[in-house]
């Protein structure tokens, strides 16, 4: 390696202002030190509580419970990292476009590649000490056998290359969008996939443990390597030829083109059903009487930023869709509920984008105050924003019905149990209305919309997230059937635990008595939760309007 070469490595990792800057920003809050101490207390819990209960453990063989407490640890931990990387990357550059401070950074005398890894490395580091710090937790399972030294360090070397593979994507993603909510559900969605796919390898390989071992060491950091440095090239590529940019950092889009240049789907606004989405521009005046800031939001916000982020979650979503459905609604149809989980996981990534940044994004434009001195009422406003958004959310998530739709149509098996088919459609509509109108609220009670975003997720992860894994984690460990049936109560505030509790007869679940009866007090008891919490959800922000305007007139 010439010395050129040696200086132009360094100055590109070591000498970094990107890099030196975003670190200082990032590692110096006071979020770090919070997110570090949650994040080991979250695994550590998980290791207490999977704790084996035996009195006597016999530590020359390899108890099972210690394997599966080994693996309940990786699974998790592989989970919650999975889910942090892209929200620690996907504004790295995104980000840069709302600060208004991408212009300045195209300017600077770095050359892209240098900013593409600094933003890598710097929304990374974060997440790679909260990895390094779970290592003792692991170390204190390694008695107990079930698992070998050379596994778990595979383990965290898969585990890490997933993580700069998943910031990757993040930071591509963050490249050709102008907002961090849509670069950040792009990547949930890209990611979800490889997420799963990790989970099941690692799961199927658990009696495989050289072969695991192998293709954790070799084989999976090749691809990954690979991909890295293939999706940072193109996103150092995109800001070495940026597209045209206008005032304030605002590329300039034209949708003509756009539609020109698309790759696979077109969305045409003057057409059905695309004009449910995606409705074409306003060319009349406004109806008297109509709401002004329905009327807005119809015809303003959405196009603003182009169709690239509605046309690729279309096309992923439906992609992942035609498997699922093959698989669960006709070959292994007992699984059916499983169908329904995949519907709700994209309605979770995809519909609290629309709404999560309704409200900040006034704030960010420093016209909220203005918008509360006009003579609309809170609920008008609320509803003017609300019903827009929900209308697009709710659009994108039917279209992924109709494989269920198909399913229980050519799918005898489905005919007797035509109740637990609507069942399983209501309890979707009620998870598109309960996660925007918890977006709406985190929205109106944050200052930024990447938080308001943040916000959403994770209230939706705990309500939807928690229940059935407590649910799951007493029935792995055994735990006695008192705790189990509270356990089980819980699940009235998820939408997955009240798709399982729906009935199955015999046509499709002969061999499962438990999955045959359901539970129908859990899935009475969603739909009671669910309404009182949007009731109470959305007096809150009434409430919280009604006062900030009141503040605005005096």
């Amino acid at each position: 390696m010439s010395r050129d070469t040696e200086v132009f490595s360094f100055m590109y990792v070591f000498e970094n202002p990107v890099l030196q800057r975003e670190l200082l920003v990032n590692l110096r809050t006071k979020r770090a030190f919070v997110l570090l101490a949650v994040y080991q207390l979250l695994l550590a819990t998980v290791v207490v509580a999977a704790w084996p209960s035996d009195q006597r453990l016999d530590l020359t063989s390899n108890p099972p419970s210690a394997t599966k407490l080994v693996n309940l640890f990786f699974l998790g931990q592989y989970v919650i990292a999975s889910l942090m990387a892209p929200s620690f990357a996907a504004g790295t550059i995104a980000g840069e476009k709302e600060r208004k401070t991408y212009e300045m950074l195209l300017a600077s005398p770095l050359r892209p590649g240098a900013i593409i890894i600094g933003k890598i490395v710097a929304s990374l580091t974060h997440i790679g000490m909260l990895i390094i710090g779970s290592l003792p937790i692991i170390v204190l399972c390694l008695p107990l056998g079930g698992v070998s030294v050379y596994e778990v360090l595979a383990a965290y070397l898969g585990l890490i290359i997933s993580v700069v593979l998943f910031g990757a994507i993040g930071v591509m993603a963050s490249s050709y969008f102008p907002r961090t909510s849509s670069a950040l559900v792009v990547s949930y969605l890209a990611i979800l996939p490889l997420v799963i796919g990790a989970c099941l390898f690692w799961a199927s390989m658990a009696s495989e443990g050289d072969l695991r071992l192998k293709i954790s060491a070799i084989v999976f950091p090749a691809f990954g390597l690979t991909a890295v440095i293939l999706m940072g090239a193109a996103a150092a590529g995109r800001m070495l030829y940026p597209p045209d940019v206008g005032s304030e950092g605002k590329e300039v889009i034209d949708l003509e083109r756009e539609a020109e240049e698309a790759v696979g789907l077109v969305i045409q606004p003057d057409q059905f059903p695309d004009r449910l989405f995606a409705p074409p521009r306003k060319d009349e005046m406004m109806a008297d009487g109509a709401n002004p800031v329905y009327d807005k939001e119809l015809h303003s916000e959405i196009f603003s930023q182009g169709t690239l982020m509605l046309r690729l979650v279309i096309q992923i979503s439906i992609l992942l869709a035609i498997p699922m459905m093959g698989v669960f609604l006709f070959f292994k149809q007992e699984h059916a509920p499983w169908f329904g989980v995949y519907v709700i996981v994209f309605n979770m990534l995809v519909g609290p984008s629309f709404l999560a940044s309704s409200i900040t994004s006034e704030r960010e434009r420093q016209t909220l105050d203005l918008l509360l001195t006009t003579p609309l009422s809170p609920v008008q406003i609320l509803w003017g924003k609300f019903v827009v958004r929900f209308r697009i959310s709710f659009v994108l998530t039917s279209f992924l019905m109709w494989p269920l739709i198909l399913g229980a149509v050519l799918n005898t098996s489905f005919w007797s149990n035509g109740l637990t088919v609507l069942g399983m459609f209501l309890i979707i509509a009620v998870v598109c209305l309960v996660n925007c109108v918890i977006a709406l609220a985190c929205s109106l009670f944050t200052r930024k919309s990447s938080i308001a975003l943040l916000t959403t997720y994770a209230v939706l992860l705990l309500l939807y997230v928690a229940p059935p894994a407590l649910s799951t984690l007493a029935r792995t460990l055994e735990m006695s059937a008192p705790v189990i049936a509270q356990a089980d109560w819980t699940g009235v505030a998820s939408p997955f635990s009240a798709l399982f509790a729906l009935p199955l007869n015999e046509e499709i679940a002969p061999e499962n008595p438990e999955v045959n009866a359901g539970k129908l007090h859990i899935v009475v008891g969603y739909f009671a939760f669910s309404a009182l919490m949007v009731m109470a959800v959305t007096a809150a922000m009434v409430l919280r309007l009604r006062a900030r305007q009141g503040l605005s007139d005096g």
